[in-house]
């Protein structure tokens, strides 16, 4: 029998039980498009961080830290002095405007600067909002690693104008950057304050009923609004509001980008706690840390998190497979049953067949291909349902998101080897669920099938 044979076989055979060979189909294309579903988010939230990140080029930054032992003095009994030469020069070296200085010469740095925050009140209107306010010098400002939805960048480090997150101000229920731009914002700072005009926080604090706190509001002018917040990590954009340089020099604030800063304070000023550089090019990046390691410093760079990460979202196919699998084993088992089903029904007609000449290997193949056929058809359409429910899904999660001030993305991705692999895989399972049915076909004695009733 040719090839063709078998398949036009399989088909006249499966059309004559169209409600079993449908119910047996069905469960394939639900097995197949939920394992789809779960392979498509996966890889869906797999892209888009790797998309954002690249888009943002956090792979392109290191974050250099001072040793938490800071630079060791000689007349501190618990952080004694550097007994070797070599790591007096080491422990010499602060972050400080010199060290920013000499990473100008050093191949594939773009830019660096310091990473200084501090908290905040921001008001506008009747409303306000908790956030960190970033220090970015105008000529990092306007040189494009961050994007604007809408306005523009600062000219100048003494300006009164800030640029605002979009999330920040869809908390203030601001919902259209546009018509945010041009308008005044309150910043609100505190200070320890130990003065007689704060007598009476001050006695608060003496009660532990309080803290000796004191507020300064500040005027600001929105011009511009920045199209999404960055990502925790060495980079220094991680707040919601930025403010030039020169302007912070004059406020009265709070400063610190983690608690080892409070404890920092304490101490004679080291230089900056950290500092954020930004490469041309991932390839600088093992240079740069080497360099920066080799003068004693600690070092972060996200590029090295990224196996990590891909890891982690190995760990999670893996856990969707396997919870994909459970729909896929039920359909198995249907094809299983249609099959046997199918040999019990047929028992006069397989042994009319091996009288007429037909082999074992003859029978094997047309139960194959109507098991093949079933993972086929399942396959095929599993990956539409696949689809259509990735789509609903994506697009109700996308409106709720809108709501909320999020960016719409796409959350399920669809590879090419996505799909093939799914049809083809929906072919294999249904195959190995012919087996036994197979099997146990061929075993038919056509004598004892030719006297069955």
């Amino acid at each position: 029998m040719r090839i063709t044979d078998y398949i036009e076989q399989s088909f006249s055979n499966l059309r004559k039980k169209k409600l079993r060979t449908f119910l047996t189909t069905f469960g394939v294309v639900i097995g197949i498009g939920a394992l789809v579903s779960m392979f498509a988010f996966g890889k869906g939230m797999q892209k888009n961080f790797t998309d954002m990140f690249n888009e943002l080029e956090l792979f392109n930054y290191v974050g250099v830290y001072a040793r938490s032992g800071g630079p060791r003095d000689a007349d501190d009994p618990n952080n004694p002095a550097p007994e070797t030469e070599q790591e007096a020069g080491k422990s010499a070296l602060v972050l400080d405007d010199d060290f920013l200085l000499s990473l100008a010469g050093i191949e594939g740095v773009e830019w660096a600067l310091p990473e200084i925050r501090f908290p905040a009140l921001i008001g506008l209107d009747d409303e306000e909002e908790f956030s960190l306010i970033q220090i970015l010098p105008a000529d990092v400002c306007q040189a494009g690693f961050i994007k604007l939805r809408a306005g523009e960048f600062y000219t100048s480090d003494e300006e009164h104008s800030l640029i605002i997150s979009d999330s920040l101000l869809h908390r203030l229920n601001v919902k259209k950057p546009e018509s945010a731009v041009g308008r005044e914002v309150v910043v609100s700072t505190m200070t320890i304050d130990f003065s007689l005009s704060n007598l009476k926080n001050i006695v608060s604090f003496l009660k532990g009923t309080g803290l000796p706190f004191s507020k300064q509001n500040y005027t600001f002018t929105i011009v511009g609004v920045i199209e999404r917040m960055g990502m925790s990590g060495p980079m220094p954009v991680r707040s919601g509001v930025f403010i030039p340089h020169g302007t912070s020099e004059k406020m009265k604030k709070l400063s610190f980008t983690s608690i080892n800063d409070i404890f920092r304070s304490m101490r004679p000023s080291r230089g900056y706690s950290a500092v954020g550089i930004k490469l041309t090019s991932p390839k600088y990046v093992e240079p740069v840390k080497a360099q920066m390691e080799e003068l004693g410093f600690e070092t972060f760079a996200m590029l090295d998190q990224l196996e990590e990460i891909k890891t982690g979202f190995r760990f999670v196919d893996l856990f969707l497979f396997a919870v994909g699998m459970i729909g896929i084993s039920v359909a198995a088992l249907g094809i299983i049953n249609t099959m046997v089903m199918s040999i019990l029904e047929r028992y006069k007609e397989i042994g009319i067949m091996k009288a007429v000449g037909a082999s074992d290997k003859d029978v094997k193949k047309i139960f194959f291909f109507e098991s093949g056929v079933i993972g086929f058809m399942g396959g095929v359409f599993g990956l539409g349902l696949g689809w259509i429910v990735s789509s609903i899904i994506n697009l109700i999660i996308n409106s709720i998101a809108t709501q909320q001030g999020v960016p719409p993305m796409s959350y399920f991705t669809f590879p090419w080897w996505l799909c093939l692999g799914a049809i083809a895989f929906s072919i294999l399972i249904s195959l190995l669920a012919g087996i036994y049915p197979t099997l146990r076909a061929v075993r038919v004695d056509p004598v004892v099938a030719l006297r069955h009733d």
